[in-house]
């Protein structure tokens, strides 16, 4: 794995907390004057747009009890590069699957941050996701990406990902579903 993945090592998840705030504000900005609205893996960020609020929302998604219906349990995290601390990107991995998780989304939506991409974050983020994965009880993990975005089918590529299909996402874009074993 390490010879496929340059920023091994370099990265650790960790929940978010109020200390993030600055910084996610930062996150979004970036995002937003690259012109990109809709974020994968930050958990309804880009879409709430108030920190508490999605504090609040994500804690919540992360305790069984508390998903709201037609939603299923899942944890974020962001991925912090441990040499300055910089939020690189986040990722959210759902514990189950239901039918849209199934088609579309997958077990993992993940996103980095327009300036720090092609430096192989993608990758060890998944990487650090699997092993969370392994930590929950999942013995196998879907991953899906709008097929023209190369750079996301390598990242899963380099984590073990097998193709299993191609098919149309809700708004008819072409979509890639890809599965790792984690045995």
């Amino acid at each position: 794995m390490e010879l496929r993945n340059k920023a091994y090592g370099e990265l650790e998840l960790v929940l978010p907390r109020e200390e993030h705030r600055e910084q996610l504000e930062n996150y979004l900005k970036e995002h937003f004057e690259n012109n990109e609205y809709i974020l994968h893996g930050d958990g309804g960020l880009s879409k709430i747009k108030n920190f508490d609020e999605w504090l609040h929302k994500i804690h919540n998604e992360s305790i069984k009890e508390k998903v709201p219906e037609g939603r299923v349990q899942a944890t974020l995290y962001l991925a912090i590069r441990k040499s300055d601390n910089r939020i690189i990107g986040t990722i959210q991995i759902r514990h189950e699957l239901n039918e849209y998780l199934l088609n579309i989304g997958g077990h993992i939506g993940d996103g980095v941050r327009p300036s720090e991409r092609r430096k192989g974050y993608a990758t060890e983020m998944i990487r650090l996701a699997l092993e969370k994965c392994k930590e929950i009880g999942l013995d196998k993990v879907l991953i899906t990406c709008n097929k023209d975005n190369i750079g996301s089918r390598k990242s899963i590529q380099n984590n073990g990902g097998i193709l299993e299909n191609e098919t149309l996402d809700e708004i008819g874009k072409e979509l890639q579903r890809f599965w790792i074993e984690l045995k």
